[in-house]
């Protein structure tokens, strides 16, 4: 009987196991997949949608602000200049930049020049507020922080200005521990607090006492003031210096979107006790704060 020859390679029951495992696996992985797939659309509707994040400040940096007031404005505000050497009288109009530890957080400068009767400070105070609460925006902080200031200044809050919250309150307490510290007096007074300090009757003639600036009758006392930026107020104090000397001390503070500004004219007499007047400087005050509104919105 004649043998059939032999071919080398699978069996045909070989084959046909094979193939049959593979599909099997090929089923069993594709069941794995869609069930791995569902329990990651179950997990995504589970999670709601994504919280939105509060839009960003208008500003990302801040002007130089030594160079930001005109001379022909410095000429007008620091009239003791004027009678200076020329090397004194151009150091004087160039101010000195406040030290700030990131200048598109905050910046700041400072005039002055003395004159027989007379000695004139100018300082401005610029602050970019940056929300790290992604539900608040720079705004919104820049608002707490600036009703924060009005609070502290004791100036009375209009409807327009938001009534403070308990975040202003801590910023402000922050501020203040950082060493930002609202304006004193030498007889250690904050101005527009409407306080003497300790041990202090206030009345006028003593050294250090706080006088009143201004009739509430005048329209000069301390208020909430409109049509400039977004929300300001003006701040008036008067203080004496010693026995022959008053300061008053006008401070116009407004906010534009993330940005607050903060301008203070002071003015103190030398040589008599007769108070500088208070709608003059509150008038050339005001006029520098809209001169930066506009420096602003270039």
């Amino acid at each position: 009987m004649q043998r059939k020859a032999y071919v080398p390679g699978r069996s045909r029951p070989a084959v046909l196991t094979a193939a049959a495992l593979a599909l099997g696996l090929g089923i069993g992985l594709s069941g794995c997949s869609s069930g791995a797939k569902a329990d990651i659309d179950t997990v995504d509707s589970k999670a709601g949608p994504a919280s939105p994040t509060a839009p960003p400040g208008r500003y990302r940096t801040l002007f130089e602000p030594c160079g930001a007031v005109p001379q022909a404005t410095l000429k007008d505000l620091l009239p003791g200049a004027a009678a200076l050497p020329d090397a004194e009288r151009d150091r004087a109009y160039r101010g000195t930049a406040a030290v700030t530890f990131d200048t598109d957080r905050r910046v700041g400068c400072s005039w002055k020049a003395d004159s027989p009767d007379a000695a004139h400070r100018l300082t401005l105070d610029i602050e970019r507020v940056v929300s790290y609460d992604p539900a608040v925006s720079d705004d919104d902080r820049a608002q707490e922080v600036y009703v924060g200031k009005q609070t502290a200044a004791g100036v009375p809050i209009t409807p327009k200005s938001a009534t403070p919250t308990p975040t202003a309150t801590a910023s402000a307490t922050g501020t203040a521990a950082a060493g930002h510290l609202p304006p004193q007096t030498p007889g250690g007074h904050v101005a527009g607090s409407g306080n003497p300090p300790a041990g202090q009757s206030g009345s006028a003639g003593a050294p250090g006492a706080t006088a009143p600036s201004s009739s509430p009758t005048t329209g000069l006392e301390p208020r909430s003031l409109e049509g400039l930026g977004e929300v300001a107020y003006l701040d008036d104090a008067l203080t004496t210096t010693g026995p022959a000397g008053v300061k008053r001390l006008v401070s116009v503070v407004f906010r534009t979107s993330n940005v607050i500004v903060t301008v203070q004219y002071e003015e103190q007499s030398t040589a008599s006790m007769e108070a500088p007047d208070s709608g003059e400087l509150q008038e050339k005050a005001r006029n520098l704060a809209r001169l930066l509104v506009e420096r602003l919105e270039e």
